[in-house]
């Protein structure tokens, strides 16, 4: 049977536009894995990844404009969000280069010998090696930043795992090219071109988390194909640790005093959050609980008279405009739910953005409106009127995990007057991996103290994708025990001959060589 074809497609008019691969085979996923295993110790010396990701982002930025405007071809995004998320994408490259650098993520912990002790300490050494092969599954709305070149590759790269990419189908001939630059980095300070892997097809996506030498997974996608690959890893005869991002509310609390005060605000930053990218955003704010009364009103104003002004837009991939489409259709149709603004269908290949409003006690109890706690994939949000305080803790605590939780405070309540802002913050922390106060959720700055992550389904384990931590998920510790010090890994060694931070007999040292 000939190799299924691989085809570029333009989500603005939902042609072909040429073929640029053909599904992987088991038999090529398996010469693609084994490739990426034997690249691995070319990635054993920290200076070689550090180097190996500045080369990467370079490279990256002299083929800004034929990437810019092959994803552009693929995605409908824009020359200037697309430019926008490969700046990040290089910065993001540079900054694990910074970390491996510095090499604290090694976490080396050296304890010697106590006999006085209860009970005695052994001499014991302590850090964190690369986990092996790592499967990466590429996101549809990010072609640069949580893609081929993304944060779970730039990690994985920079904990000294090679990667083996699946690719996403949205984006194919971007992912192609992209491989290709990080293949010519990687060349360049002389690894192995495998240590980079990149394949095609859903089959070769299943064939590739069920590998035995893939020793991790990372993927951001939907709930259902994130927990159907989840399985799989766990199902293996060895299991193997699988980081997904999978689906997310994002909800948002709006107080009442908050309403009062800048309602005509919140609703022009939420109409700007819910409709950036067309509201293909994993951190699209879903679900807004406003208040009755006049300051609601006034947002829900404010938030008409901003999305009506919004123009329809290009989403993804026609599977996902009808999606979108048939999913606001079915919000619509439920009992007390109107739309001040209908989303939907803006045209044969294009959406319109829209919201719909709901009163909050309609969520508060299992029933038809559940599908309204649900992630709907495009530029539309829900906007429940709550008449209590007790009605915005019923509805969250129906809530399943997210990305991120906002709350909206007045200028008294951020200030710690009346004690609803810490209230609010303790209702909402449970929630999610991010908790925002007076500000919106779009937009995931790559930053040491980030997380982006959360509780079930928002992710499948505590760890984040975004940030320095993110390196976390690709190594395991291991200890040594009465090791002479000339068999211990450098990295171990009393003289500290790397330079390493470290914690040594109890204190913490930042580094350099040892006396």
């Amino acid at each position: 049977m000939a190799a299924a074809p691989v085809w570029s497609v333009d989500p603005r008019t939902g042609k072909q536009r040429e073929q640029v691969a053909v599904e992987a085979t088991a038999e090529e996923v398996d010469q693609t894995v084994r490739a990426a295993r034997d690249a691995a110790p070319a990635l054993a010396d920290r200076a070689v990844r550090a180097a190996f990701l500045r080369t990467a982002a370079r490279l990256l930025e002299e083929a800004r404009g034929h990437l810019v405007e092959a994803a552009d071809a693929e995605t409908a995004l824009g020359p200037v969000r697309l430019t926008g998320e490969l700046a990040r994408t290089c910065y993001q490259l540079r900054s694990f280069a910074d970390l491996v650098d510095e090499g604290a993520f090694l976490g080396v912990v050296i304890d010697h010998p106590d006999a006085s002790a209860t009970p005695p300490v052994p001499d014991l050494r302590r850090y964190k090696i690369p986990l092996g092969v790592v499967a990466v599954y590429a996101a549809s709305n990010f072609p640069f930043a949580f893609s081929v070149p993304g944060g779970d590759t730039a990690s994985a790269l920079a904990a000294g795992c090679p990667v083996v990419v699946k690719a996403h189908p949205d984006h194919p001939g971007t992912s192609e090219l992209v491989a290709s630059v990080l293949r010519r980095a990687a060349a360049a300070h002389a690894v192995p071109e495998g240590v980079v892997g990149l394949v095609h097809g859903f089959d070769a996506g299943i064939d590739l988390v069920r590998h035995p030498l893939v020793a991790g997974a990372g993927f951001t996608g939907s709930v259902r194909g994130g927990r159907a690959l989840f399985d799989a890893a766990a199902a293996r005869p060895v299991p193997i640790p699988f980081h997904g991002e999978l689906g997310s509310l994002n909800p948002v609390v709006v107080t009442e005093a908050a309403a009062a005060e800048r309602g005509e605000e919140i609703g022009t930053g939420l109409a700007g959050s819910m409709t950036l990218g067309v509201g293909q955003f994993c951190v699209k704010p879903g679900l807004v609980l406003a208040p009755e009364g006049a300051g609601g009103d006034r947002l829900v104003k404010s938030l008409t008279d901003a999305v009506s002004d919004t123009e329809a837009g290009v989403l993804l991939d026609h599977r996902m405009r009808d999606n979108f489409v048939a999913g606001v259709r079915e919000r619509a149709e439920l009992p007390d739910v109107e739309a001040p603004v209908t989303p939907g269908a803006g045209g044969e290949h294009t959406v319109s953005a829209g919201f719909l409003t709901v009163p909050a006690a309609r969520l508060a109890d299992e029933g038809a409106h559940d599908l309204l706690l649900e992630e709907c994939f495009g530029p539309v949000t829900v906007v429940a009127r709550y008449a209590s305080d007790a009605e915005i803790t019923a509805v969250l605590a129906r809530l399943p995990g997210n990305l991120t939780a906002t709350v909206q405070l007045s200028a008294g309540e951020a200030a710690g007057e009346s004690g609803r802002g810490a209230e609010l913050l303790a209702e909402l922390t449970p929630l999610a991996g991010r908790v925002l106060v007076d500000g919106w959720p779009t937009g995931v700055a790559v930053a040491p103290a980030q997380h982006h992550g959360g509780p079930y389904p928002a992710t499948t384990s505590t760890s984040t994708s975004v940030g320095g931590t993110a390196v976390e998920r690709w190594l395991r510790p291991v200890a040594y025990q009465g090791t002479p010090e000339a068999l211990l890994p450098p990295e171990l060694r009393d003289a500290n001959p790397l330079g390493l931070p470290r914690r040594y007999d109890g204190r913490l040292e930042g580094g350099g060589p040892q006396g």
